[in-house]
């Protein structure tokens, strides 16, 4: 296996690397990368119960290989592991995932290579800390080169997907126990011309409706060079649809994966087309209607990747291109976005505060909006940055959803003195773990809705509402 390189546009046999008011934001520098603390972040931050961020570069590190960080809300990085310790990189090479937080308190994810089946990548474990364990090498036949990052479901596995492999090479969709035992719940590319799509590269989610819900960047429709991608449904327990096939006009080459609002609609964007051929940014509806809500037009950016709902009800995300930097240096954006298609442009990179953002963003219960350039900076090894958009701290979980009796991580600030917790109005037992971490149970009689944590300085809300599954 080799690395897959950034500078490509499409993925697996292609690899993609191809008016509203608002208050002031502030963008800020958080970490100027120089290879040795790591270089070329290729996904976004998450938060971990400490209230740090934990994140991976592609490359760089003690090996050259890429790492895990860590870096506080408020600056201050420290690399806490470098992958390929070994020859051959039996621990993985090259991780490009998202970290997902356990309810263990650890964070798994996946490298694109290595791994002790002949290098086509791995599934880890880290601690906090930086102790590692590798919990599943691929061998090709259950799938290579994982791109999309895992989800962790309400049943306590993780699911994923390969980028490449599996049944027929292109790709597939997996679950992992914490304990590491892997089932292969779908291979990509079942029929000719791939009509189910072939090569997921986005993230997954768990819906409301408790099925697991991806995008693939290629298949499907076949108005473009090997499909112009797919969104598509797996139930957890392997039953899959496909939802909808981009055409081009409405969108080609989706990477970014979807998300859910609250109404039940889903988000996404493509990586092109569009009115522009820049890329969208697209709603659709559990059956699969879509409708394009933005084409980008490269001043307002290009080639956007993933979206996220932000605190206050809105999407935000970033393009890896275009812009309209007063210096003409253009190298991607940072946009918002309202449900109803609203558009309004935050911050234009410029290269020396990065370029190239691959990655999506995360807010921080803070109400801060984090996240990585793949380049750009002093040695061009990519920035980590925060964007304060005047957004109020809340509370967040590590699990959206829950039984009554279940223990459930709640993540913020200020927990120090915590009064109270409750489930949509109904009080529940907690304990304070930490300034950063309750855990609470998940109350009888709770029903689907907000959380609220009374704290010594004031009630915290969720930003979402946490599901009660019966």
């Amino acid at each position: 296996m080799i690395k897959l390189g950034c500078s490509k546009v499409k993925l697996a046999v292609f690899i993609l690397c191809t008016a509203m008011s608002v208050p002031a934001q502030t963008f800020t520098k958080m970490q100027i990368f120089n290879g040795a603390d790591g270089a070329n972040p290729y996904v976004g931050l998450t938060q971990g119960p400490d209230g740090n961020l934990y994140g991976t570069t592609i490359d760089g590190g003690d090996y050259g290989s890429g790492n895990v960080f860590r870096i506080k809300p408020g600056g201050g990085l420290t690399s806490i592991y470098s992958f390929c310790v070994q020859s051959n990189c039996p621990d993985g090479q090259y991780p490009d995932t998202v970290l997902a937080l356990g309810t263990d308190g650890n964070l798994y994810g996946t490298t694109q290579n290595g791994g002790t089946n002949g290098g086509y990548g791995t599934v880890f474990k880290i601690t906090p800390s930086g102790q590692l364990t590798t919990l599943h090498s691929f061998d090709a036949a259950d799938g290579a080169a994982p791109y999309g990052s895992l989800v962790l479901a309400a049943d306590g596995n993780f699911y994923g997907t390969a980028n490449v492999g599996g049944d027929y090479g292109s790709g597939n969709i997996f679950k992992i126990t914490p304990g590491a035992q892997l089932t292969v719940l779908y291979s990509f590319c079942s029929q000719t011309n791939c009509p189910d799509g072939q090569y997921p590269v986005g993230p997954l989610i768990q819906a409301s409706d408790g099925n697991i819900y991806g995008t693939t960047h290629a298949g499907g429709n076949p108005s473009c060079t090997d499909g112009c991608g797919t969104i598509f449904k797996i139930t957890p327990e392997g039953h899959f649809t496909s939802l909808h096939s981009f055409d081009a006009s409405d969108g080609d080459y989706p990477y970014g994966g979807v998300i859910e609002t609250l109404d039940g609609t889903f988000y996404g964007t493509t990586g092109g087309g569009g009115a522009n051929d820049a890329g969208t940014v697209f709603g659709m509806n559990a059956s699969g209607r879509l409708r394009t809500l933005h084409s980008f037009d490269v001043t307002d950016g290009a080639t956007p990747y993933a979206l996220m709902l932000g605190s206050d009800g809105n999407l935000y995300g970033t393009t890896s291109a275009g812009g309209n930097n007063p210096n003409g240096q253009n190298h991607g954006t940072i946009f918002e976005m309202t449900p109803t298609g609203s558009f309004t442009t935050l911050h234009s990179f410029a290269g020396g505060d990065g370029a190239l953002e691959y990655s999506g963003l995360a807010q921080g219960t803070n109400g801060l909006f984090y996240g990585n350039t793949y380049f750009g900076g002093r040695d061009n090894d990519g920035v980590v940055f925060s964007l304060d958009n005047g957004l109020s701290p809340f509370v967040t979980f590590v699990q959206m959803a829950g039984k009554v009796g279940q223990t459930v991580p709640i993540l913020g600030q200020g927990f120090a003195g915590t009064a109270g917790v409750s489930f949509n109005g109904v009080p529940a037992s907690f304990t304070v773990v930490s300034g950063t971490a309750i855990k609470t149970t998940v109350p009888e009689g709770a029903t689907t809705g907000y959380v609220r944590v009374t704290t010594s300085t004031g009630v915290l809300t969720s930003n979402v509402p946490f599901h009660v599954i019966p």
